[in-house]
């Protein structure tokens, strides 16, 4: 334990807040803005303002989930993945609450000046964005913290594939635009699939641990086999669905820039089909989360060139 405790604390909260996750929160972002900048409607400010809301939201959900999975006992020494800071003591419980409490301040102070540098004065739409946003807020962090967390109830799966799916991509593209496009459901459900394997991951990982301490995940309800026929389907409807839309939409080749990250997350899919090693799972995690930042970066690339 001493030589944990004297990690420079400004490692140990970039630690508590997984940067391994941001992909995830960058993805929905990148490609809303992507087809944005494809319509002509690309501005620099709400794209940064966007980032820095969505990131907020994904490092606010990160401290909740080790200070949540640290009271309810789901994080204990049977764990595999990276070292939580509430459970191992390296951060008090008081401190990731004034932590937490910083966080949604920074990012409610973020997603104010978003919605008035894109909507500026449009009441109807910021109070709209604002309904969003206080959800988005609420789901980041009772997913593992509260008398019920919904995380612990089989609906992170949910969450993760309307927040960075369906409401992160669309929700972009209509802060540049001040439209909605139905068809963009396909690129944006293809996002949130691939954002919901990387959970999906996870879960599998710690099923084990997470069944012993009542926490029941989707992956954990459906059983480990099932799990991975549901991660099948995540990786390859994912990519499907973007295919879809490009055949649909796309005027010249550019957005077929995307397919070549598409078989990083089918190779993580069969090793996440056939292992039972949870730190070969755990690696197949992160290379799923980058992978996926990948497929929709040039995705939003390629729509922004066509």
């Amino acid at each position: 334990m001493s030589g944990r405790m004297n990690k420079p604390r400004w490692k140990i909260w970039l630690q508590a807040a997984r940067l391994r996750t941001l992909p995830l929160a960058c993805a929905a972002v990148l490609l809303g803005s992507g087809l944005a900048a494809g319509a002509d409607q690309f501005r620099n400010s709400v794209f940064v303002l966007c980032l820095l809301t969505a990131i907020g939201l994904q490092v606010l959900s990160n401290l909740a989930n080790d200070y949540g999975d640290a009271v309810s006992g789901a994080d204990n020494e049977d764990r595999v993945g990276p070292q939580r800071t509430v459970v191992s003591g390296l951060i008090t419980r008081e401190q990731m609450q004034r932590a937490m409490s910083l966080v949604a301040g920074l990012t409610i102070v973020s997603g104010l000046s978003l919605l008035w540098t894109a909507f500026s004065g449009d009441w109807p739409a910021i109070l709209t964005f604002i309904g969003f946003g206080t959800l988005a807020l609420v789901a980041a962090v009772t997913y593992t913290v509260g008398r019920r967390p919904y995380g612990y109830r089989g609906l992170g799966d949910l969450s993760v594939f309307l927040f960075f799916g369906l409401l992160g991509v669309l929700g972009t593209y209509y802060l540049f635009t001040r439209q909605f496009d139905p068809l963009l459901i396909l690129p944006a459900a293809g996002c949130g699939f691939l954002a919901t394997a990387v959970l999906n991951i996870n879960n599998i990982r710690d099923m084990d641990t997470d069944i012993a301490t009542g926490k029941r995940t989707f992956a954990a309800r459906i059983g480990r086999s099932w799990a991975r026929r549901y991660h099948w389907f995540l990786v390859l409807g994912g990519g499907l669905m973007a295919m879809v839309y490009i055949v649909l939409r796309a005027q010249t080749a550019w957005p077929w820039l995307c397919l070549p990250a598409w078989g990083p997350l089918i190779l993580s899919a069969w090793v996440v089909a056939t292992s039972q090693d949870p730190v070969l799972l755990d690696k197949q995690l992160k290379r799923t989360a980058i992978s996926s930042l990948l497929f929709n970066l040039l995705l939003a690339i390629g729509f922004a060139l066509d």
